[in-house]
């Protein structure tokens, strides 16, 4: 576990400031759009009903996700854009994110599954969270995903 102290905030998008959200959005086109090279549309209008998981040390943030409920009585919830800041890679956050998003999920839509869409290549850390593969790989954005389940402890 590494030495970062970190809180951790979960609001919806009219909860957040301006600068919060602006800091949050900025981050995410920095990694998915510029870093990744990949031209699509980040503003997807799904961010208005999620909620957004933040981790923060004071006003800066580390990571983010982006929690969805699930859209139906039997159906999981789902975390997507899972990033975490260039700036603070090499820190064990990904895991802490991960770690807290799920714990949101199961406080926020208890006794549901946990759905999400991976980058292939990140296959193995969703699964060391209890993620199983459901789908065969496909190309969104031109780059290679899988669907992933979180099933509903036995």
């Amino acid at each position: 576990m590494s030495g970062v102290a970190y809180e951790v905030d979960v609001r919806g998008l009219d909860d957040l400031s301006p600068r919060d959200l602006y800091a949050m959005l900025k981050m995410r086109i920095d990694v998915f759009v510029v870093e990744q090279k990949c031209a699509f549309p980040e503003l997807d209008g799904k961010d208005p009903e999620a909620l957004h998981l933040r981790l923060l040390a004071g006003k800066e943030l580390l990571a983010s996700t982006r929690i969805i409920a699930p859209t139906n009585s039997d159906g999981p919830a789902y975390i997507g854009r899972v990033v975490v800041s260039p700036d603070h890679r090499g820190k064990q956050l990904g895991g802490m994110l991960m770690r807290e998003s799920i714990a949101a999920c199961g406080r926020l839509f208890p006794g549901r599954p946990i759905a999400l869409s991976a980058q292939s290549h990140l296959q193995r850390f969703y699964a060391s969270f209890g993620f199983e593969t459901v789908s065969e790989e496909y190309l969104e954005d031109d780059i290679p995903h899988i669907d992933m389940l979180r099933p509903l402890p036995a």
